[in-house]
C-alpha cells in the first residue's frame, strides 16, 4: 500500500494486485486487437483496467466484508499486431501456467482470446459459459476473429452440450447462428429471460448444468452483454442488454462457484469510454469476482 493511501485510510483493490507468486488468483493482460469485426482499441483494455483499480476500495458496505486475498499480476502477453491464430499458443500457455491456482483472470482484448483461454484449462475437461449478446458462431473458414471463438472451440472438438450461452440479444444475431447453436446442443438463454428471471439465477442454473458434465469451467464475460446506455465502451453493446446491477450479481455468483477456474473480460474498448464509466464498471466487475471467490 502506498503511504499516501495509508495516510488517507484508503485501502484500494490495487493494493491487492502485484508480484505474489503464491496467491490463489492470477491476473493476465491479453491486449489482442487484430481481426476484430468492428474497428476499435480493445488492446487498450488491460492498461485502462489496471489504472482504475486504485479508485476502488476493498470494503463491501453491503456485506461488511473486506477483500483480503492477494492477486498475482502475471503481466501482459505481448500481442501487438498479432493475429488470433498466432496469439493462440502464447495465450493458451499463459493460462496453463497459472491453472494450478484457484482462479485465473484474463483481461482483454477482443473476444478472440476466449478460445486459447478455454484450451488453457484443457479441452477434454472444460465447460464454457458465455455472458454475451452474440453467439460468436461465425464460420472459421476465413480465419479466426472476435466473431467466432465459440465456433472455433466447437471445431476443435468441444461438445456443444458443454457450452452455455447467456444474454443473447434480439436483432443482434442471425437465424443461421441460432440454428447452429441448436444443432450443436448448446444451451441458449435469451436476454429477455435474464431480465425477467434475474441474470444471476439463470447463470446459477447453467453453472450447475455444466458442473454435472465437466471437471472445470471457463467463463467468457463479453461485456457487451450489458445495456449500451450503461456500457458505452464496447462497439458491440446494444440497447436492451442486461442491467449492470444484474451483471455484477451474476459475476459474484460465478466467482463463488468452485469449478470456475478461469474467466475472461472481452470487448472492452477504452477509446469509446464516457466519463470513465467503462473503466469503473470493469473495476467493479473485478471486485465482484474476488468477493465471490473469497466465499468458496
Amino acid at each position: 500500500m502506498s503511504h499516501t493511501s495509508e495516510a488517507l485510510g484508503w485501502r484500494s483493490v490495487a493494493d491487492l494486485v502485484g508480484d505474489h507468486p503464491d496467491a490463489p488468483v492470477a491476473l493476465i493482460g491479453a491486449p489482442l486487437n487484430e481481426r476484430s469485426l468492428t474497428p476499435g482499441r480493445c488492446d487498450l483494455g488491460p492498461k485502462a483496467f489496471r489504472a482504475v483499480l486504485p479508485r476502488l476500495s476493498t470494503y463491501d458496505i453491503e456485506t461488511g466484508r473486506e477483500l483480503g486475498l492477494r492477486v498475482h499480476d502475471a503481466g501482459d502477453v505481448p500481442l501487438k499486431a498479432v493475429s488470433p491464430a498466432d496469439a493462440f499458443i502464447p495465450l493458451r500457455d499463459a493460462v496453463k501456467a497459472q491453472a494450478s491456482r484457484g482462479l485465473t483472470i484474463l483481461v482483454g482484448g477482443n473476444n478472440a482470446i476466449t478460445r486459447p483461454g478455454v484450451h488453457g484449462l484443457g479441452l477434454d475437461r472444460v465447460g464454457v459459459l458465455t455472458l454475451d449478446a452474440h453467439f460468436d458462431l461465425r464460420d472459421t473458414d476465413q480465419g479466426l476473429t472476435n466473431g467466432n471463438p465459440i465456433q472455433a472451440v466447437l471445431d476443435d472438438g468441444l461438445a456443444g452440450a458443454r457450452i452455455s450461452q447467456v444474454g443473447l440479444a434480439p436483432f443482434a444475431n442471425t437465424r443461421r447462428a441460432h440454428e447452429k447453436a441448436r444443432a450443436a446442443g448448446i444451451s441458449v438463454r435469451m436476454a429477455r429471460e435474464c431480465r425477467e428471471r434475474g441474470l444471476a439465477g439463470v447463470v446459477a442454473e447453467e453453472l450447475e448444468r455444466l458442473s454435472a458434465l465437466c471437471d472445470v469451467l471457463y467463463v467468457d464475460f463479453d461485456i457487451d452483454v450489458i445495456d449500451r446506455s450503461q456500457w458505452p465502451a464496447s462497439p458491440g453493446a446494444r440497447p436492451g442488454g442486461v442491467s449492470v446491477h444484474d451483471f455484477f450479481d451474476a459475476t459474484r455468483v460465478i466467482g463463488a462457484h468452485p469449478k470456475v477456474r478461469a474467466v475472461d473480460l472481452t470487448e472492452y474498448d477504452p477509446s469509446l469510454d464516457v466519463g470513465d464509466l467503462g473503466s469503473l464498471t470493469a473495476g467493479r466487475w473485478f471486485c465482484e469476482l474476488l468477493a465471490g471467490f473469497e466465499t468458496r
